[in-house]
């Protein structure tokens, strides 16, 4: 293999699907194709007996990686699977992001895309086999070269060991000879124990990358002969441009073109500040939109009544009516929470370049099979000419699933036929996200003479996601994700009564780390608390009682419980609060520590503790990583984040307008990792759920008042407490 190509031979042989093993490096100013790893202009032998894994004779092992980087680690964790199987020297891994290609499709759920806490689990079979495959191969041509029994042969640390003699071959060495070998079917795959990388703490393989600052993301990409391009966008849902001034905008210098659309109107230019001046100059006239009397104070206005309407119903276990009605106790509490955006450090943006024989796409997206679907049906171009290469992601938190922002950098290269780069600024981000549904729900219970719930009704209005994006996943009426934590209630509740109201609001709604179970687990866990105070109970012990089948949450609970010193009295003017959470096959639990600022009127969280069993650990450093991170995540909507509108549109524009929680508000989060050795389960979204209901609770326990509502931050007359931390 030679150490240059030209774009021709690229397409031809990639595109021809021939196993020709390359890389992109996108730097700043330059978009740079080369052969696999840049070997310093050297030829090196490819063995690659699975699409995960390649081993080349410069001994370097690389791990093709299906996901995208966000920041989780996955170049990390999926090379160290591959990487344990394979008994290779962690110094000698690298890693490369898969192109947008069938054969690097997600086993389980068929699609090429990153999110659901599904990566690492979904991954971890076929990387395993992949590094089997690898390894017999290698120990094979070994053996064949030493005419050898390959019984009489061990993979050590990036080597193959004659036991007997002593001898020894790299996997460089190794890899002309294992190339002609035919693929195992059935590779043994090691036991978990001992395990030399998988459970340890390895450096990160993307680290050195971030720290220079070589890392490239979807802004830093620049290509030869592209322009910018900035879209003015309507400020109202479903309002059109009424009047333009084309003419105006064509005469800022560098502008190129003006080009309507279906979200707005486009302005191409040399320059990106080109483009905003040429938006500017438009001074575009729209219309009041479809829902022009649309505020903040509408949007719960119009979810509580319909808690009052008759819904679908998504769950029923036993029989709910009698069982209320005999109940020793009944509560009844409503809880309501609003829109949020995911306010992405990296605003959207996507470089594409249609041609007529392609289309290539630069961009931080969640969803490459998706990128790709978009191409094709703007283009008409086949799913083997379309070429999408994935930069890091500065954040996504489920917003880069979508692909609206691929759609318009396409859509204008096509018009243009050049190059064409979209970036949207903060505010529009903000303005026009996909954003987490706001939910307004009702839950009564009843408890028994024991002092155990004898039933639980919950009933939920909130938009649906799916009902856009699979409206065929829409069962009966039930978005399944606007339910989710109640269908799966973790607790042991003899009746039990889900019901789902279907809110039809204009604001268009989208994945939000962890979906469903980030406000469903608030009001769970903010009624199991009343609930174990009208039954005279700690809220820990009541919880325990209804878990008693779940061996897991019951260890993990009772760990919590010793190190967060639970039981013990608090310090004067603390407040302790707790709250579970079970999803993706993850257990947490966490206990949130809180005091108050009577001269500020602030709430001051002091600590969050939490202890979380996702079965096995591959990464501790990005199992800690991501648990912190998604508590400072869901710290930062129960605290301050809520989404404002005006007008018929989204109010907040800004950090200034939708705040998020800031480094020197961070209180200090201890993390306990207690693996329970069963399958492996997510880690990405499953911190987030349990800090808003534990934080409440926390609240409760410290003034006596409950929080049925979010966010806690002080808004006009409502009077809500500004959160603060120290």
């Amino acid at each position: 293999m030679t150490a240059t190509i030209s774009r021709r031979e690229f397409l031809r042989k990639t595109l021809a699907g021939a196993g020709f093993a390359v890389a992109v490096s996108l730097k700043p100013f330059v978009c740079e194709v080369w052969p696999q790893q840049r070997r310093a202009r050297e030829e090196v032998e490819i063995f690659s007996p699975a699409a995960w894994v390649q081993v080349t004779s410069d001994n370097l092992v690389t791990v093709i990686v299906n996901k995208s980087e966000m920041g989780q680690g996955v170049t990390t964790s999926l090379p160290m699977i591959v990487a344990e199987e394979l008994d290779a020297d962690w110094d000698q891994v690298r890693f490369e992001i898969a192109p947008a290609r069938e054969r690097y499709l997600d086993p389980v759920s068929g699609r090429q895309y990153t999110g659901g806490s599904t990566s690492v689990r979904q991954m971890i079979a076929p990387l395993r086999t992949a590094g089997a495959i690898a390894r017999e191969m290698l120990l094979r041509a070994a053996a064949e070269t030493w005419k050898v029994p390959a019984a009489s042969c061990a993979v050590v640390k990036g080597t193959v060991r004659h036991q007997v003699s002593g001898r020894s071959l790299t996997f460089g060495e190794l890899c002309r000879q294992a190339a002609r070998l035919p693929v195992p079917r059935q590779p043994a795959i090691k036991s978990k124990s001992p395990q030399r990388i998988v459970g340890s703490s390895v450096s990160r393989l993307d680290i050195l990358d971030k720290i220079e600052g070589s890392a490239v993301f979807g802004m830093d990409v620049f290509v030869n002969d592209m322009l910018h391009a900035s879209i003015a966008r309507p400020p109202a849902f479903g309002a059109k441009p009424l009047a333009f001034d084309r003419e105006a905008a064509g005469k800022v210098r560098g502008v190129r073109q003006v080009v309507p659309m279906e979200r707005g109107i486009a302005v191409c230019a040399d320059h990106l500040h080109q483009a905003w001046a040429g938006k500017k100059a438009l001074n575009v006239r729209w219309s009041r939109g479809s829902h022009p009397e649309l505020n903040t104070a509408g949007v719960e206005n119009r979810l509580l009544p319909l808690l009052n309407k008759p819904g679908a119903t998504a769950h029923s276990t036993g029989d709910c009516g009698p069982a209320l009605g005999a109940a020793s106790r009944k509560l009844r509490a409503h809880y309501t929470l609003p829109f949020l955006a995911h306010a992405t450090m990296e605003p959207m943006n996507c470089t594409a370049h249609v041609r007529a024989e392609g289309c290539d796409i630069w961009a931080p997206v969640q969803d490459q099979t998706g990128a790709v679907d978009t191409a094709c049906a703007i283009t008409g171009l086949r799913p083997d000419q379309v070429l999408v290469y994935t930069t890091y992601l500065g954040g996504a938190f489920g917003r880069r699933l979508e692909t609206d922002f691929v759609a318009e950098a396409v859509q204008l290269s096509k018009v243009v036929q050049k190059p064409v780069k979209v970036v949207w600024t903060r505010e529009e981000d903000l303005q026009n996200d996909f954003y987490r549904p706001a939910c307004a729900c009702r839950i009564e219970a009843g408890l028994d003479a024991g002092g155990h719930i004898a039933a639980w009704r919950h009933k939920i209005a909130a938009s649906s996601i799916l009902e856009r994006i699979a409206p065929d996943q829409v069962s009966d009426g039930v978005d399944p994700f606007a339910v989710q934590g109640l269908t799966d209630m973790p607790y042991e509740i003899p009746n039990l009564e889900v019901e789902y109201v279907k809110a039809d609001l204009p604001v268009p709604v989208g994945f939000w780390r962890s979906a469903g179970y980030s406000y469903n687990t608030f009001a769970v866990e903010s009624f199991m608390d009343e609930l174990a105070r009208a039954a005279g109970k700690d809220p820990v012990e009541f919880r325990l009682a209804h878990l008693k089948k779940n061996a897991r949450a019951t260890r993990l609970i009772e760990e919590l419980v010793k190190s967060s010193g639970w039981g013990r009295h608090p310090r004067k003017g603390i407040g302790k609060g707790f709250a579970y959470h079970s999803s993706h096959g993850t257990h947490v639990a966490q206990v949130a520590e809180v005091a108050a600022d009577e001269k500020k009127g602030a709430l001051k969280i002091l600590k969050v503790t939490c202890a979380v069993d996702c079965g096995t650990v591959i990464s501790p450093d990005a199992v800690a990583a991501q648990m912190e991170g998604g508590i400072i995540f869901g710290l930062s909507a129960a605290l301050k984040e809520e989404v404002e509108f005006t007008n018929g549109g989204v109010a907040s524009h800004n950090f200034s307008g939708y705040e998020i929680l800031a480094a020197d508000e961070t209180p200090e989060i201890e993390i306990l990792m207690l693996p329970s050795g069963g399958t492996l389960g997510g880690i990405g979204a499953v911190g987030v759920p349990a800090v808003a209901p534990a934080i409440a609770n926390a609240a409760f326990n410290l003034t006596g008042s409950r929080i049925r509502k979010l966010p806690l931050r002080a808004r006009g007359a409502r009077g809500r407490a500004r959160a603060k931390n120290p």
